[in-house]
């Protein structure tokens, strides 16, 4: 009778999201890659922190064709959104996410994990949005379940604030 009450009360907390379920509660190995199929982008993950203003860090722009993710969220395929960042161009040349907002729904991105594992993401979204409006509840807010962000700089570029004006996000959900 314990042992069916206990089991009662463990599936709706699995079904309400309160309680961890066996595959969230695995630990999920550290990215290692990401792989873009639809727009021809491979690079290895390098780990970002934050910086000392409290943005996001991102890739060396010397490197343009290395791309990053956001180690103090989850890794890809952990319950919640992955962040990876990466450059559109820089050192006059193109950067790993060039070619980023060419991606529609239904497109793959696979990262591959340090040990050995794969996690396939599907795009459900792309969109452009001024820097100033950044969606930062939309990209760093909790989600039900593993999804991933692939984050890069878009728009027009500002040759005074030596920067582009607007990012380019992609959402995408494990699958």
């Amino acid at each position: 009778m314990i042992r069916a009450a206990f089991a009662a009360v463990l599936g709706l907390l699995l079904l309400c999201g309160c309680a961890a379920s066996p595959e969230q509660a695995r630990p999920v190995a550290a990215p290692a890659a990401v792989e873009i199929p639809a727009i021809g982008a491979r690079s290895t993950l390098i780990p970002l922190g934050l910086n000392e203003d409290g943005t996001v860090e991102t890739p060396p722009v010397t490197s343009p064709e290395q791309a990053g993710w956001y180690s103090h969220g989850p890794a890809p395929g952990e319950r919640g959104p992955a962040v990876v960042l990466g450059h559109v161009d820089g050192n006059r040349r193109p950067g790993i996410f060039a070619r980023l907002g060419e991606l529609s729904p239904g497109d793959r991105v696979e990262v591959s994990r340090v040990d050995g594992s794969r996690a396939g993401f599907v795009v459900t979204g792309v969109e452009r949005v001024a820097k100033a409006e950044f969606p930062t509840a939309a990209v760093y807010g909790d989600t039900v379940g593993p999804e991933l962000r692939l984050i890069t700089c878009g728009g027009e570029f500002d040759r005074a604030a030596r920067s582009y004006r607007d990012n380019v996000i992609v959402y995408a959900v494990l699958g």
